[in-house]
């Protein structure tokens, strides 16, 4: 941040806290919205970083499915009887839960325009559409989650409502998003792999997210930070970093994805000594009984 807090102009309401926000300047250019309470960041209308991906996606489909079948053993799917995404994108998570025996469904905007998995879209109760404008308990899920999906919302705090609303009592609401307040943008600025992602507008950090869950109802609020999720995350920072820019993304270049694999057992211990150096929050909540 160039300047101090105390004299630059205040922005708009932080939309978790509604503190004023300030501009933090990011190394290499560009600037995001902070709140100076909550931590939380969004990208302003104007001096957002620069270098973005034509698309929302830019990762790797080997990636994408060794992260999934993680995600999905991490969630603790024993006992899931029925489950509700918001973002399920190309169905890969809900396909898991259906081949488990629950009842799966789920709602996305098709920002990522890919083809659903066939048995998610056969036997699956799906929505295609903003998650705002879902009617309240279209559904009634024992597990609601969300993975990389609150950092694209338009309202993110009604957004975490509905999914209230889709929670039976006792359930359990699950979101992975990236960490604002992790080493990323404080390292690589206006590089940080999570910035190459046009539709990303907002980065909470654990306070604010829990904030965010707490003002939608939710109760038994955890927020931890993922050692195995994103794990590509710095050696894209650091690609953008030495000025390698691309249409669909950093990682679609394949060299930067072996250097990816060489580095990944250094990060990975990196991560496990310095829980800032891990890139996802994930938040675990519930609805009361």
């Amino acid at each position: 941040m160039s300047g101090s807090e105390d004299t630059i102009e205040r922005g708009r309401p932080c939309e978790v806290c509604a503190t004023p926000t300030i501009p933090w300047h990011l190394l290499g250019g560009g600037s995001l919205e902070r709140c100076p309470d909550c931590g939380h960041l969004r990208r302003p209308l104007t001096s957002a970083p620069a270098h973005h991906r034509d698309l929302a996606y830019g990762g790797d489909p080997s990636l994408d499915t060794i992260r999934t079948a993680l995600t999905f053993r991490s969630l603790g799917h024993r006992g899931v009887r029925s489950v509700f995404e918001i973002g399920y994108g190309a169905g890969a998570l809900l396909r898991h839960f259906h081949d488990a025996g629950a009842q799966v469904s789920g709602v996305d905007p098709g920002q990522l325009d890919v083809d659903v998995d066939p048995l998610v879209r056969d036997h699956g109760r799906l929505w295609s559409g903003p998650a705002e404008e879902l009617p309240d308990g279209w559904v009634s899920a024992d597990l609601v989650v969300g993975v990389h999906v609150l950092e694209h919302v338009i309202d993110v705090h009604e957004t975490i409502r509905k999914a209230v609303t889709m929670l039976q009592p006792g359930g359990c609401a699950v979101f992975l998003t990236p960490a604002g307040d992790s080493w990323g943008p404080k390292v690589y600025g206006s590089n940080w792999w999570m910035l190459e992602d046009p539709t990303h507008v907002r980065f909470f950090s654990a306070d604010s997210l829990a904030r965010a869950a707490a003002g939608a109802g939710l109760s038994d609020i955890r927020v931890d930070r993922l050692v195995l999720d994103s794990v590509t995350t710095d050696i894209g920072s650091l690609a953008r970093a030495r000025g390698r820019h691309r249409p669909d993304g950093v990682l679609g270049d394949k060299r930067v994805l072996a250097a990816g694999a060489v580095t990944a057992p250094a990060v990975l211990a990196m991560r496990s000594l310095a829980k800032r150096t891990r890139p996802t929050l994930r938040l675990v909540a519930h609805k009361a009984g």
